[in-house]
C-alpha cells in the first residue's frame, strides 16, 4: 500500500465510508505495512517473515476445562496449572508485544502539531493495542521468572524488550523505544484472572505510558477489563469493558473512553465511545467506533445533533430489537453483530484494524503480526539473550504441533522454576531482576517497573539459566 487512499481502503468487511473520512491537515499517514511474511524463505536474496505457523491449531475437543476449574470459582487463576492444550504458542511477554502492531499511529501522533490531534491519535492507539485479543481464546504461556522477549522492527522504527520481573504475583514489564528517539512506550502488567462459573475475567492491572519526546508529552492509561465467555459450554467469545482514561500530563487534556459491555440484546457489543476534554474540562472531540474494527473522531456538536435525530428515527427499530432479543439458556450466547460502525458525516477516521489472514482460525486466530512473534530469524539465535521466549522448548513444541513434548517440557520448566525458588529460599536469597527495576513513574507518582537499560549492548553474562 503506497498511499493514504489505499491505507483507508483496506478490506475489513466494512461498507465503504470514504466520503466521511477526513485526514488531519498536517498528519503523516504511515501505512500499516503489509510486510511479506514468507516462511523463512528467500526471494531475490531478501529474507521474508513467515505468514503461517509450522502446524495448525491443536484440537481441544477431547479436553474438559470444567474438570480443572470447577473448584476455582471466584479464585485468582495465576496459580492454577492448566493443561497445555488450552494455551496458544506464545508467551504472555510476546502477547504483550502485540501492543506494537499499530506503531504507525505513534509515528502519526509524533508528526502532528496540535495537541488535540495528537490526543485523538493516541486514543486510537490505546484502542488498537487491545484489538488483537478479538477471538483469541487460547491462554498465552505464563512467563518464567527472568524470561525475556526482544522485538526489533527496523522497518517500523522501534525495538522492544520485556522481562518477567515477578512470579507471585506475576508481573511483566516492557519498554519500547523509537530508533530515531521520537518516542518511548513502556509499562508493567499484573494480569489478574478470575473464574466466575461460565466465564473468565481478566483485569490487566498496570499503567501504560507513552512519551512523545519531541513534544515533551507523556500520556498514561490503563487497559479495559477482558472477559472470555462460555468456558464450560458453548462457543467461546470475548468482550472488553470498562472506562479507560488517557491523561496528557503535559497539557492537562484527558480522553475518557467507555468500552461498553455487550448488554442484554448485544446492541453495544464491541462498541467504544468517549470524548476528549481540555484542562478546563471543555469537551473538544467525541471518539467512537468498535475495538474490533475502527475508531472515528467528530466535533461534539455534530455528534449531539446526529444522536438527537437518530433517537427520533430509531424508536421503532428499538421496539423491534427488544421484541427479538436473544435468550441465553445453558450458554452465554454471543449476540450477532447487528451492524458495523455507523459513520457520522464529518467524522475523521483515526484507525482501522488490519485484516487477519484467511487461515487465521486454524492458527489460534493469530493476526499476521502475531504469526511472526515466535519466529527465529536467520542468525537471530546468536544475538538473543538465553532467556528469550523464542528459546522456550514447550512453546516451540506446541507451535510445531507436538502436544506431548509441549506438555512434558512445560512440566519440566515449571518444576525447574520451583526448585530454583526453594534453593533461593534455603539460602535466603532475593531474586534480582536483570533489565528492569522497581521505581516511581515520574508522571503518575505511582510505583512502576522501569527499564534499567543496557539490554541491546548484548552482554548476557548475568542472565539466569531458566530453560
Amino acid at each position: 500500500m503506497n498511499s493514504e487512499e489505499e491505507f483507508y481502503d483496506a478490506e475489513t468487511g466494512l461498507e465503504s465510508d470514504d466520503s466521511c473520512e477526513v485526514s488531519f491537515k498536517d498528519a503523516l499517514v504511515f501505512d500499516s505495512k503489509q510486510v511479506s511474511h514468507g516462511s523463512a524463505t528467500q526471494e531475490n536474496g531478501v529474507w521474508e517473515r513467515r505468514k503461517t505457523l509450522p502446524a495448525e491449531m491443536i484440537s481441544r475437543n477431547n479436553f474438559s476445562v470444567w474438570s480443572i476449574l470447577k473448584k476455582c470459582i471466584g479464585m485468582e487463576l495465576s496459580k492454577i496449572a492448566m493443561p497445555v492444550v488450552f494455551n496458544e504458542p506464545l508467551s504472555f511477554l510476546q502477547r504483550m508485544s502485540e501492543y506494537m502492531e499499530h506503531t504507525h499511529l505513534i509515528h502519526q501522533a509524533c508528526s502532528l502539531s496540535d495537541s488535540m490531534d495528537r490526543m485523538q491519535v493516541v486514543a486510537a492507539f490505546a484502542v488498537s493495542a487491545v484489538a488483537s485479543q478479538w477471538e483469541r481464546t487460547g491462554k498465552p504461556f505464563n512467563p518464567l521468572l527472568g524470561e525475556t522477549y526482544e522485538l526489533t522492527r527496523e522497518e517500523e522504527g522501534y525495538r522492544l524488550i520485556s522481562e518477567q520481573v515477578s512470579h507471585h504475583p506475576p508481573i511483566s514489564a516492557f519498554h519500547a523505544q523509537s530508533l530515531k528517539q521520537e518516542f518511548e512506550f513502556h509499562g508493567s502488567i499484573y494480569p489478574k484472572l478470575k473464574f466466575w462459573g461460565k466465564s473468565v475475567e481478566a483485569e490487566p492491572k498496570g499503567t501504560m505510558t507513552l512519551e512523545l519526546l519531541k513534544h515533551k508529552e507523556a500520556y498514561t492509561w490503563t487497559n479495559p477489563m477482558c472477559c472470555v465467555h462460555n468456558i464450560i459450554l458453548g462457543k467461546l467469545w470475548i468482550e472488553q469493558y470498562g472506562t479507560v482514561e488517557i491523561v496528557n500530563h503535559s497539557t492537562g487534556d484527558k480522553c475518557v473512553l467507555n468500552f461498553k459491555p455487550c448488554g442484554m440484546f448485544g446492541k453495544e457489543l464491541h462498541k467504544v465511545e468517549g470524548h476528549i476534554q481540555d484542562k478546563s474540562k471543555k469537551k473538544r472531540r467525541v471518539i467512537y467506533g468498535k475495538w474490533t474494527e475502527c475508531m472515528y473522531s467528530v466535533d461534539p456538536k455534530v455528534y449531539d445533533t446526529y444522536k438527537k435525530s437518530d433517537k427520533k428515527s430509531g424508536s421503532d427499530s428499538k421496539k423491534l430489537k427488544q421484541e427479538h432479543g436473544f435468550e441465553g439458556e445453558e450458554a452465554d450466547e454471543m449476540p450477532e453483530v447487528q451492524e458495523t460502525v455507523t459513520v457520522i458525516p464529518g467524522s475523521a477516521l483515526l484507525w482501522r484494524i488490519t485484516p487477519r489472514p484467511p487461515h487465521s482460525a486454524q492458527m489460534y486466530n493469530f493476526t499476521s503480526f502475531a504469526m511472526t512473534l515466535n519466529e527465529l530469524e536467520p542468525g537471530m539465535e546468536r544475538l538473543l539473550a538465553p532467556t528469550d521466549c523464542r528459546l522456550r522448548p514447550d512453546i516451540r513444541a506446541m507451535e510445531n504441533g507436538d502436544i506431548d513434548s509441549a506438555s512434558t517440557e512445560k512440566e519440566r520448566l515449571e518444576e525447574k522454576q520451583r526448585a530454583a525458588r526453594r534453593e533461593r529460599s534455603k539460602d535466603e536469597e532475593e531474586w534480582s531482576t536483570r533489565w528492569f527495576h522497581l521505581g516511581t513513574n515520574p508522571h503518575t507518582g505511582a510505583e512502576d517497573w522501569l527499564y534499567t537499560g543496557g539490554y541491546f549492548d548484548r552482554n548476557y553474562t548475568d542472565c539466569p539459566n531458566i530453560y
